[in-house]
């Protein structure tokens, strides 16, 4: 059981968000920038235009992190959010353009040996 816990603990997460908000009123124009903002302050980096990223250490706290998207999403538009292994996060193909900075300095192998 242990050895359970160790490696749940060790299983980091990446937390997607999709999004397609209104902005052509100027009120959906501040919930855009609400949330986009809030993406921010959270720690996701974008992907690509509306794709944004989080890292999270666990499946427990990427769960968190998707709650809490839930909560500070705007009520018009269109938003998803998914989470996948750092494992599989790594086994995505880039066909055309390269990694972001951003995400270069995202990845993090969390096993040290001593």
């Amino acid at each position: 059981m242990w050895d359970y816990l160790r490696r749940s603990q060790l299983r980091m997460m990446r937390v997607f968000v999709i999004y397609d908000l209104p902005s052509v009123t100027k009120s959906n124009h501040q919930m855009y920038t609400q949330f986009h903002g809030f993406l921010i302050k959270n720690g996701f980096y974008m992907i690509q235009e509306s794709i944004y990223c989080c890292l999270a250490r666990n499946q427990d706290f990427a769960q968190l992190i998707v709650v809490k998207v839930g909560k500070n999403s705007p009520k018009y538009g269109d938003i998803r959010c998914f989470m996948i292994t750092e494992k599989q996060y790594q086994n995505i193909k880039i066909f055309s353009g390269n990694k972001s900075l951003q995400e270069q300095l995202a990845i993090i192998n969390p096993i040290v040996e001593i």
